[in-house]
């Protein structure tokens, strides 16, 4: 069956939100938008590619960083609205230089930090 990334259901902003997780290790590592562009590029280039809301621009994971992300797999959620893309991460997932942007535990009320930026 062939895949086509506007059969996805994407928010009223025509996104649809992406976890990566690295591919050895099961560690989630970020959270970030795509809308249907950014999928197909993704699976085309095999190089993640996602929709920065911000900036209103596509977003190549580690284009300006180094920090890059090649994709492994692409998986769907049961409901189409969430999308897990699985990756090889080299460096630092988040912008803050940390290994995982889920680098906060809340615990009995109070914020843990678990990591601390790389370099």
């Amino acid at each position: 069956m062939s895949f086509d990334p506007n059969t996805l259901i994407y928010d009223s902003n025509g996104l649809i939100p992406c976890i990566a997780q690295q591919n050895d290790t099961g560690e989630v590592l970020m959270m970030a938008w795509m809308n249907a562009t950014a999928v197909a590029k993704t699976l085309e280039t095999k190089r993640v590619t996602y929709w920065s809301r911000s900036r209103q621009a596509f977003w190549i994971k580690g284009e300006t960083s180094g920090h890059t992300q090649e994709l492994i797999d692409l998986r769907l959620d049961c409901d189409r609205d969430c999308l897990l893309a699985v990756v090889r991460q080299i460096g630092a997932a988040c912008h803050t230089n940390r290994r995982s942007c889920f680098y906060t535990s809340v615990t009995f009320g109070a914020e843990v930090e678990l990591m601390t930026p790389e370099g």
